[in-house]
């Protein structure tokens, strides 16, 4: 049997025209998913490296990396090359998030969610690449390259809902624990978001502006938006605790308490990282860490809420042998 001709309309779309010709299994398409998030923790910890180098303005412009060359040169040395790399990581985080818009819309059936996600995460990509050019133009401004670091975490957000939905279905949500778990859950997110805002004011009033010159800082003290920092992750900590608890009392499923205790043991790790930091006068390496941490507990805190609710595989129905509908096929 002969495959019809492509339309025009699939021609002109290439990833329908690949859509017909390909089909991923359930696993690539979660690796596809898996690499996009991945790629965007990547990108905001080298981001932190370009910052923690002094290489902020290594490149000079943008989206040129001089006004005659699109590449770094020679004379911008090794800053020049440190912000020339992570631009080009850029492009390879475009790719991932390529492969996983790719890969959702050529899966069968076509799951017009999962796609939707994907370019939800394109969006944010290209959002990002042009604040972090407005941010080089600004020469570094400390609310830009705030808003740049919140941007990556956006992205960190849909990248892990993406990776989650890739299991499920695309049936309507099912709680798996009581309402106010859930409720919980949702306090504990919005201030984990809270934290990381107040840790973007911490480091635009803070020793590292991300360039060797004079850059504008937030006129915050240094010390004081570090200990109001420090309250919110305690409380992020005191609303862990309370969402493990609780979940063993409701008794949970046995995955999601699992998510929970992960989480406790990143908020546990991140607030040795950061009190260290804290009285060793803010060692580059550190602070890297303690970006990483910061990707790794927001990423704990939306698995613990994403596995309060569940979405099933809807089944096919396979008609039984004796079905008389089986006689008319």
């Amino acid at each position: 049997m002969h495959k019809a001709p492509p339309t025009i309309g699939a021609v002109l779309n290439p990833f329908a025209f690949i859509a017909g010709r390909w089909t991923p299994s359930p696993r690539i398409v979660r690796r596809a998913a898996l690499a996009a998030l991945v790629m965007s923790v990547a990108i905001v910890v080298t981001g932190g490296a370009v910052r923690l180098t002094g290489s902020g303005l290594g490149c000079d412009t943008w989206p040129k990396c001089t006004d005659d060359s699109l590449i770094a040169t020679q004379e911008q040395g090794f800053h020049g090359a440190i912000e020339f790399g992570n631009r080009m990581l850029t492009y390879v985080l475009s790719a991932a998030v390529g492969w996983y818009i790719l890969a959702a819309r050529s899966a069968k059936p076509w799951r017009r969610s999962l796609t939707k996600l994907g370019w939800i995460q394109f969006v944010i990509v290209m959002a990002n690449a042009v604040l972090g050019g407005i941010t080089v133009r600004t020469g570094l401004n400390p609310y830009s390259v705030a808003g740049h670091f919140l941007l990556a975490t956006a992205l960190i957000a849909v990248t892990t809902v993406s990776l989650q939905r890739t299991g499920e279905g695309d049936t309507a949500s099912r709680p798996r624990v009581p309402g106010p778990v859930r409720k919980l859950s949702w306090v504990l997110t919005a201030t984990t978001f809270v934290l990381i805002a107040a840790g973007t004011i911490v480091t635009g009033s803070g020793p590292h502006a991300g360039d060797s010159s004079e850059i504008r800082r937030m006129p915050f003290d240094w010390a004081a938006t570090a200990h109001v920092h420090a309250v919110a992750a305690w409380l992020v900590c005191a609303l862990a605790v309370a969402m493990w608890l609780v979940l063993r009392v409701v008794d949970a499923p046995a995955d999601t308490r699992a998510r929970a205790r992960d989480l406790l043991i990143v908020l546990l790790a991140q607030g040795g990282i950061g009190y260290v930091q804290f009285f060793s006068e803010l060692p580059e390496l550190l602070v890297a860490a303690h970006m990483l941490g910061s990707c790794l507990v927001w990423i704990a805190v939306l698995r613990v809420a994403l596995s309060l609710r569940e979405r099933p595989v809807a089944q096919v129905e396979i008609p039984a042998q004796g079905d008389p509908q089986l006689s008319s096929v």
